[in-house]
Parts: structure tokens; sequence; C-alpha cells
């Protein structure tokens, strides 16, 4: 495939899809997506290596595709070509990238924050669209940033690159007209916040540690030093290194053997599987999960005998539960929980929240960061905020 082509395929798919507005068309043209990934990549959903050396046209296909591509694994630690354990820097989807430029709002020199660097591709499109002297660009893993720039400069742009912590962002090119946050967050910075200028934005993935999800938050910072708005599509990125989950150890919550512990606190679900697992990891119902049953995390297995089982573990004791969905007949799946919290009895009651309230998307949740740095997630309204576990209500 000639390699225009590929890229003129994607650009009419971009534009199709809304994803690529006019505004950075120039800008698309301009930065090619192929000189900003390595010669080894692992597209889409990380499972198979693709060698530029090895097969060139396959290698190309994939850097012409609105998928995103994993760059980096275990913090720098992998070798081979064989998929390490965690993903740990990417290019992101074309698409989800023009999109969430979209949601920053920029105009003619605008100043931006990006957090999270990467293979460098965001900030080489925001240079040709800005000017390279209002992008600051922060990465906090060194090899990362030096194969980010030697990218950018091979491109011809030059915005400044800062080796560092990007949740302390960089103040000495303060104050920003918007930051672009390229990694998950859990908690929102301050620094963030304050280096920002009233009426500026920010845009991020925000999410729990319940799934891998995320949903794209777009917060606009006020005079009296918050920042507020809605969240829109369902996303997943890797995590911003400080707020990644070290995962909980099976072991620390039940001891071996093939016995329930004693206590083990014995029911049916009142829930069959599709009402809480989505295959395709975008659902509402695991975002909403995430606010309502906090400091819990969930992993699903399927069994030898094809019984699907769902596992919670709370993050802040040793609570746990174990679900074993009978698909024929959802009314003979068994429970088991065990622990101070009753993890399922709080993801039943989150469902019974959310389906009160006509079974709401991701865009109609909001985030408030407050100027003391609480967050606080709400429905439709900021004066509407989510609860914390309803099952622990009267």
């Amino acid at each position: 495939m000639i390699p225009e082509t590929g890229r003129r395929r994607l650009r009419d798919l971009l534009v199709e899809t809304g994803a690529l507005t006019s505004d950075w068309m120039a800008a698309y043209e301009e930065v090619p997506r192929e000189l900003f990934l390595p010669d080894v990549m692992w597209p889409d959903d990380g499972g198979i290596a693709v060698s530029k050396l090895d097969d060139p046209e396959r290698w190309r296909r994939w850097a012409d595709a609105d998928v995103p591509i994993a760059t980096q694994w275990d913090d720098g630690r992998h070798t081979g070509t064989a998929p390490g354990e965690v993903a740990s820097s990417s290019s992101s989807a074309p698409g989800l990238v023009f999109w969430m430029f979209t949601e920053l709002s920029v105009f003619d020199g605008a100043k931006v924050l990006e957090v999270g660097t990467g293979t460098g591709w965001c900030a080489a499109l925001l240079s040709a669209r800005l000017g390279e002297a209002n992008v600051v660009s922060v990465e906090v893993d060194e090899a990362v940033a030096e194969t980010a720039r030697e990218a950018l400069a091979s491109a011809g742009r030059y915005p400044r690159l800062v080796v560092g912590d990007g949740l302390l962002g960089w103040p000495e090119g303060a104050p920003y007209d918007g930051v672009l946050v390229t990694a998950g967050v859990r908690q929102v910075p301050r620094a963030w916040i304050e280096q920002t200028r009233p009426g500026g934005v920010l845009v991020m993935p925000w999410g729990t540690h319940y799934t891998g999800q995320s949903a794209i938050a777009r917060l606009v910072v006020a005079d009296d030093g918050t920042a507020s708005g809605c969240f829109s599509r369902a996303t997943r990125f890797m995590r911003i290194r400080a707020q990644r989950l070290d995962w909980p150890a099976y072991e620390d919550y039940l001891p071996p053997g093939d016995d329930w512990p004693a206590g083990t606190r014995r029911s049916t679900a009142g829930l069959p599987v599709e009402e809480v697992m989505d295959e395709s990891g975008y659902a509402a119902f695991d975002f909403v999960t995430g606010l309502l049953v906090p400091e819990c995390v969930r992993t699903f297995a399927r069994g030898p005998d094809g019984i699907q089982t769902m596992w919670l573990f709370g993050l802040g004791d040793r609570s746990w539960a174990a679900v074993y969905f009978d698909e024929g007949d959802p009314a003979a799946s068994r429970v088991y929980q065990g622990g101070p919290r009753g993890l399922w009895d709080e993801v039943e009651a989150a469902h019974r929240w959310w389906a009160e309230r006509g079974r709401p998307g991701h865009e109609e949740f909001g985030l408030t960061v407050t100027a003391d740095g609480r967050q606080r997630v709400w429905l439709r309204e900021p004066s509407s905020p989510v609860p914390l576990s309803p099952a622990s209500r009267p």
C-alpha cells in the first residue's frame, strides 16, 4: 500500500466520524503518525508485535489504523517482541486524539500543557496547530521522553519537552489556556488547576480502580479555584504511573484450600451476568459501580465447566466476594462473601440506584474539584452528588 493512501483513508474516516475537524486538518496533514511509532509495536489489544523491518506493509497498515498502539511495556524493563505484563506507554487511537483536541477548545495562540508526552505525536500536532512556543509537554519516563524528542526533531517540531512528574504540571509555563492529560487519572492534582487561567479547560481520562475503564472529563476552571464539568465518552487509558493500582493478591483475601473460610456468607445473586459484565469494557454500569462501590476492584474468569465467575476485592480491607453465574438459571447463581463489607450487596444496591434513575450514561455524570482538592462526582447537576456505597445508607 502506498503510504499516502493509508493516511488519506484514515483522514477520511476521521472526518466521517466527526473526530477530525477543519481547524485540525492542516496539523494532521503536516504530522504523520508513523514518524512517532517505533520499529516494533503492539497494535490494538497489544497481543501481537508488528515489526517494520520484517513486514513494512503490515506495520504501515497498523500505523494508519484508528487503533491504540502499545510502544513500551513494564516501564521499559521489557525486552523481546512478546507482550510484557503492563503496557506503560502508547500512541492513542487517532480518532480519540482529535476528539480530545476538540474537547480542549483551543484557539489561535492558546498555550497548552500536555501531561504524558508518550510518542510525541500529540505534542507535534499541538505544535502544528498552535505554534511550538505555546506547547509544553511533560513526560515522567526519561527514555520515552528522549525517543519522543528525536521523533519530534525528525518531524521538524520543537515544543518545550520536560522530563518530570506530570502531576506537578510545569509552573514555569503557566498560566495555560488548556491542559491535556493523556494518561488515566483517579485524583486530579491541584497543580493543573492552579496553572490554568480562569475559563481554561482541562481534558483528561478519569476513572476509578473498579475496572480499567475511564471516561473523558472536560473541566472548566472557575475564578474561585474550582474546576467542574461533564464526562463524555468511555475510554481506556493506561493510568498515570503514580496513581496505578497494585493489583491485590488472591492469597491476601482467602487462605489456600478447597473450602470457603469460616464466616463466609452465602446467598444467591439478584442480577444476571449480562447486567454486571460487558466484555467491551465500556459499559456505563461499570463506570457507575466504580463510583458507588468505592475502593473495590473487579475481575472475571470462566472456569473449565464454563461457569462465569466474578471476583470483587476491597482495597481498604480484606473484604471479598465471588459470584458464580448460572447463565441458564440466573436465580441459581451463587454468591460467597467475606470480610467487613458485603461487596456484592453494594454492587446490587448500585444497580438499583442506577436503574431507578433511568440507567444514565457516562455523559450524564460530571466532576467537580473544589478549591481544597476534594473531588465530587454528580449526576446531571452539580447539586446532585453521587452517594458512596448506597448499600450503607439506611
